[in-house]
Formats: C-alpha cells, sequence, structure tokens
C-alpha cells in the first residue's frame, strides 16, 4: 500500500508544491494493464485449450472421479444430440413422402422412437451434468483457497511491507474466487464445441455448402466478446486500488477492535464520506467501460443479423433449386440452428473463460512465486543458538520516504543471558527482534545476523522458527479453545500438563479455572458458545504460549512487552519465571518499565535504530546518557500545581 506524501513541481516556479493523498494501491512494474490492452480473438484462441486444460486439471485435483464422470456425461450429450439430428432428417423423410398418413406414420415410428429417446437421455444428461458440475465446483474453490493460504504462508515477512505484494495476493485472491465459475465456463465450452460438433457433422452429410455460413454468425459475436472481454478487465484493473481502498475503509468502520472508536469519535460521516468519493471514481470507470461494450456488442449484433440472413437465404436457394428436399432442409434447420447455438456458446463461454483466465494467471504466477516473496533459504538445520552475533545491521523499511530502522547494529548475544532492550518508541526496538529471530533477513549490503557463525539466510526457515518463542506487543488472540491457545497444536497426546505448567507461570490458570468450560472454553466472543478474556487475561494467555513453546524447544525467547496490560502480581509471577528459565536460552525483553530491566544481566538503549548505550542496570543508572534521562523521566510524577481560586 503506497500512502506516501507526494510533491510535484509548479510550472511557474518550478518549486514543489504539496498534494493531498488518498488511500491507493498501485506498485511499479505492474504489467497487467499492457497483458489486458493485448487481447485479441487470435490470442483467446490460442489459450482457449490451455485454460480448458487447467481448469480440468484444477477439477481432476479436486475430485478426479466426479471430474471424469462429468466429461463422459458431456461426451454422451453430444453423441445423443448428434442422434437426434439424424433421427429428425429420418423422422422428416418419412412424414413427408407421398402416401397414405398410416403408412407415414408406420415408417416414421423407428426414427420417432430414437428421437424421443436421445431427448430422453440428453434431458438426464443434462441432470447429471448439472449435479456433477455442482459437486466439483465448491470443492475447486477449497482446494484453491488452501493453496493461495499456503503460497501466502509460504512468503518472508517483509513481503507485507512491500505495496507489490498486498496487490498481488488481491489479484490471486481474485483469481481463486473465479475457479468456481471458471469450471462452469470451461464446461459450458465444452458441451458447446460437443453440440458444434455434432450439428456440424449433420450439416455435412446434408450438404456441404451450409458450413462456410456458420461463420458469418461466430465471427462478429466472437471479435465482439473478446472486445468487451478486454475492456471489463482494463476497467477492473485501473479501479482495482479504489476496491481496496473500499475494503479498507468498510473493515476500519466495522472491525471490533475500533468499534468503540467510530461511536466515540463519531468518524462515521467522515469516513463514509471517503468511502462514496472512491466508488463514485470505480462507477465512472464501470459505466463508462459498459457504454463502450454496449457500442460493440450493438454492432457484432447488426453483423451477426446480417450474417444469419444470409444463411437463411443460402438454405431457401438449396431448396429451391432442389439441390437437396424439402425433409433434408427442415433437418438443416434443426441442425443450423443447433450449430448456430454451439458458436454463439463457445465464443461467448470462451471470452469469458479467456477474461477469468487472465485472473487465474494472477493466481497460478502467485502460488508458483508467492507474490515474489516466497521464503527461498539454506537447508542447514540449526539446533538452539549459543551464540547470536550481529554485524554492522542496516534496516530499511520500503517507501521513498523510509529513513533507516536500524543503522550499524553491531551485538553479541550468549545463550543464558538475559538482554533488555530500551528505547523511545520508533527507535527500532521491534525490527531488531524480528531480524534477530529470522522473521526479516539482512538486506543486501545492510550487514549480517549469524546463528553459531552460520548467516541467517543459510538456515532452513521451519528449523529456525522452531527455535523462536516470542510474545509480539501485538499478539494473536486466537478464536481456539483455551488450552489450544497455549500449545496452538504442537503436543504428543495429552497436553494438559505440559500447558497447565505453562499457564501457572503467567498465572493463565487461574482465569481458565473461572471458564465455563474451563480448558475446553472456546476464546471467541461473538460466536455460539464463545467468552472473551480482558486485555489482561489474553496477555497472560499470549506469554504462557511462548514459555509452553521455549520450554519444549529452548532456543531464543523473545518478549516486546509482555507485561503491559497486567497488574504488579502477574507481572512479577511472569519477570520470576524469565528469570528462572534464563540458563538453557537466549532471552530478550524489551519494556518501558525500566524498573524490570533490572533483572536483565545487560541492556541495549537504542536510538534513532543505533545502540546508544549498553551495560548493566547499576551502571546505566549511574551514568548520564539517555538511559538516565528515561529513568528521571519514569520517577518524576510531580503534577502542576492546582490553580488557586480567584
Amino acid at each position: 500500500m503506497t500512502d506516501t506524501h507526494s510533491t510535484t513541481p509548479t510550472p511557474e516556479t518550478g518549486q514543489q508544491t504539496e498534494h493531498d493523498e488518498e488511500l491507493r494501491y498501485s506498485f511499479p512494474g505492474d504489467k497487467r494493464a499492457t497483458a489486458g490492452a493485448s487481447i485479441s480473438t487470435t490470442t483467446m484462441v490460442r489459450r482457449l485449450p490451455q485454460l480448458i486444460r487447467r481448469s480440468l486439471a484444477l477439477a481432476w485435483h479436486a475430485d478426479p472421479r466426479s471430474t471424469l464422470l462429468l466429461l463422459l456425461a458431456q461426451a454422451a450429450s453430444g453423441v445423443f444430440g448428434a442422434v437426434a439430428l439424424y433421427a429428425t432428417t429420418g423422422t422428416l423423410t418419412a412424414l413427408l413422402r407421398p402416401g397414405p398418413v398410416s403408412e407415414h406414420l408406420h415408417a416414421a415410428a423407428p426414427s420417432l422412437t430414437l428421437l424421443t429417446a436421445s431427448a430422453a437421455f440428453r434431458a438426464a444428461l443434462g441432470i447429471a451434468v448439472t449435479t456433477l458440475a455442482g459437486r466439483v465446483a465448491p470443492r475447486v474453490n477449497r482446494e484453491a483457497d488452501l493453496a493461495l493460504i499456503e503460497a501466502g504462508c509460504s512468503a518472508e515477512l517483509a513481503a507485507y511491507d512491500e505495496p507489490a505484494y498486498n496487490e498481488r495476493w488481491e489479484a490471486a485472491d481474485r483469481g481463486a474466487a473465479t475457479t468456481p465459475d471458471l469450471l462452469t465456463s470451461a464446461q459450458d465450452v465444452i458441451a458447446s464445441t460437443v453440440s458444434l460438433a455434432a450439428a456440424t457433422g449433420v450439416l455435412a452429410t446434408l450438404h456441404p455448402l451450409l458450413l462456410p455460413f456458420l461463420l458469418l454468425g461466430a465471427v462478429p459475436t466472437a471479435v465482439a466478446a473478446v472486445r468487451t472481454a478486454r475492456i471489463h478487465y482494463l476497467a477492473s484493473i485501473t479501479t482495482g486500488d479504489e476496491r481496496q481502498a473500499l475494503r479498507i475503509y468498510r473493515w476500519y468502520l466495522i472491525d471490533k477492535g475500533r468499534a468503540d472508536q467510530v461511536r466515540s469519535d463519531q468518524v462515521l460521516p467522515f469516513i463514509l464520506d471517503k468511502y462514496r468519493q472512491a466508488e463514485a471514481r470505480i462507477v465512472t470507470v464501470t459505466d463508462r467501460a459498459g457504454r463502450d461494450a454496449a457500442r460493440v456488442s450493438l454492432l457484432a449484433a447488426l453483423a451477426t443479423g446480417a450474417g444469419a440472413a444470409l444463411m437463411w437465404g443460402a438454405l431457401l436457394y438449396l431448396v429451391s433449386t432442389g439441390r437437396i428436399g424439402l425433409a433434408a432442409a427442415g433437418s438443416a434447420t434443426f441442425a443450423l440452428r443447433t450449430a448456430v447455438g454451439g458458436v454463439q456458446g463457445m465464443v461467448g463461454n470462451g471470452a469469458r473463460l479467456y477474461r477469468m483466465g487472465l485472473y487465474l494467471d494472477d493466481f497460478f504466477a502467485f502460488l508458483d512465486e508467492a507474490g515474489g516473496h516466497r521464503i527461498t533459504r539454506g537447508e542447514i538445520v540449526p539446533g538452539p543458538p549459543k551464540t547470536i552475533e550481529v554485524t554492522a545491521l542496516t534496516y530499511t523499511y520500503p517507501g521513498e520516504q523510509q529513513d533507516a530502522a536500524l543503522r550499524g547494529i553491531d551485538l553479541t548475544l550468549h545463550r543464558g543471558e538475559v538482554v533488555a532492550v530500551i528505547g523511545h518508541n520508533g527507535s527500532g526496538k521491534s525490527t531488531l527482534l524480528k531480524l534477530l529471530s529470522g522473521l526479516y533477513l539482512p538486506q543486501d549490503g545492510g550487514g549480517q545476523i549469524t546463528w553459531d557463525g552460520i548467516p541467517v539466510a543459510d538456515l532452513d526457515a521451519d528449523a529456525l522458527f522452531e527455535q523462536v518463542a516470542r510474545v509480539p506487543q501485538e499478539f494473536a488472540r486466537w478464536p481456539l479453545r483455551a488450552a489450544e491457545n497455549v500449545h496452538l497444536g504442537r503436543h504428543d497426546g495429552d497436553p494438559d500438563e505440559e500447558v497447565k505448567a505453562a499457564a501457572a507461570l503467567t498465572g493463565f490458570d487461574e482465569i481458565v479455572r473461572k471458564l465455563r468450560s474451563g480448558w475446553r472454553t472456546l476464546l471467541a466472543q461473538g460466536w455460539q458458545g464463545g467468552a472473551e478474556l480482558s486485555g489482561g487475561g489474553w496477555q497472560r494467555a499470549a506469554v504462557a504460549r511462548a514459555l509452553y513453546r521455549t520450554c519444549r524447544q529452548p532456543g531464543l525467547l523473545i518478549l516486546d512487552e509482555p507485561t503491559s496490560d497486567l497488574d504488579p502480581r502477574a507481572e512479577h509471577r511472569i519477570l520470576h519465571a524469565l528469570r528462572a528459565l534464563a540458563p538453557d536460552r537466549i532471552t530478550l525483553l524489551v519494556t518501558h518499565n525500566l524498573g524490570n530491566a533490572k533483572l536483565a544481566d545487560r541492556i541495549l538503549v537504542l536510538d534513532q535504530g543505533r545502540i546508544v548505550q549498553t551495560g548493566t542496570w547499576d551502571e546505566l543508572a549511574s551514568t548520564e546518557g539517555l538511559f538516565h534521562e528515561l529513568l528521571d523521566l519514569q520517577r518524576d510524577r510531580t503534577v502542576p500545581a492546582p490553580r488557586t481560586a480567584l
């Protein structure tokens, strides 16, 4: 997402003038508009077989048996359609020959029987196709969603700071949402193709001269379908940033975490006005696209009508000159109607399939690359680190106006050590912790981090994360049962004892005892049977989660303001637990309460991305510097004198 402060030079002075900025999603290197503008009939024809194969591959992966039955039903339906057309010819031939009516009916009986049976079988197969498609489509959608989620979780954490990643995720999500319709359109193209093939075969036997006239009704429709597909796809791309802004405005207004501020700050009219402005910009583009598409469709309809007139004129000419009989002409009429419907179905559904295929390309590109940020690190499996060393570390978040979050950090951490990290908001503390835990990697030319001498980029990512237990500032409040909020599925057999032991270190066990179903209580207020915890209760759960993890796999324990919402008793309990656990792991503690830093063996003081002081609590408290300044401010509890009465 880009929300930077832009300036442009004025024509008169050449100086920079400021402009108000709006919430917009865009990124450099986006080639989808170029791809959309290059859509042509030839391109569509080349792509359709690939898209049909891709659609069927998705369906086969989701439900191979139903997909096979679906294809067989489609093929059988086409066969019975051809049989019905041939039976129509036999029926008309028998009915239109000279002689008594009774003889005509007797002669037409076999053809009528075949025609009736074919119609019945086609109706039954139509029901089967609809049922099978309804079974496969949601499975395809679920498989696509699962694949997209897995790909998204396989991206580096730094991807979320990139506007390009956010946009590619949205594009891929739209592609995943098209997968059920993609299968339906592919199925319709197959059905139309089979129907066209059957009708073409019948027409070829009646008179080959009729075949070229099918193109007269197909070409204008095909060209119009492709052009309207291009118009709508480009409109979708053009309005993509606005539609994303709508989702964000909507989320901020309805999210529970901000619901109180929406009401107390009376922000609804202001945000709704921004929502309407973005929506108006979308409407302007889509209305223009609708008008352009309507003009193209109107011209195509006129051309198609002219082609149809020529086709039926040719049929009348063949009948009037005796080149085909009256019965054959009747059969040709049915076959032509079937063939024209097949052509139009192929073109219309093919164009729709092609347009959806453009979104599907975004989906598959994201699966292949995870938005260009797939985790591709080394294969070395680390154990619990004895030493973590940081050398000349500098890190800058994406953005034209971003200052470096970290500048030239040099640091060595040892197992058994508790290190407190102190600093103003925005001093780089959280960024440093993410880098130390391997969630971010050092940037090219931005220094190095090693675990026991091995660069973190050379370590297997999952194995590295296995060694890390964290309590971030914004910890997750998982909609899971109380016990699951601690172990998160990482347990062998019955987790109760280990979970209870970790929870006892934070006091979370005391909260659980008051819940309706104890450890089995669902912590998801607003859902059926769900319960809610206080802010302090959730923080105890988050710390218990980290302690449970680090007790199972001692390595690196990171706690970013782990007691900010806790009362003094709970805070005291957790700090003593950290001290007791320290010998077997590297422990990092971020806290704004400088008194809590006394438990640390060493304190790092950060300011504007640099380590400006390091030492023990006593050393820093007795030395002039930022720590001493912060300590004096924290101790200062004086307030202005009350106002005296006049």
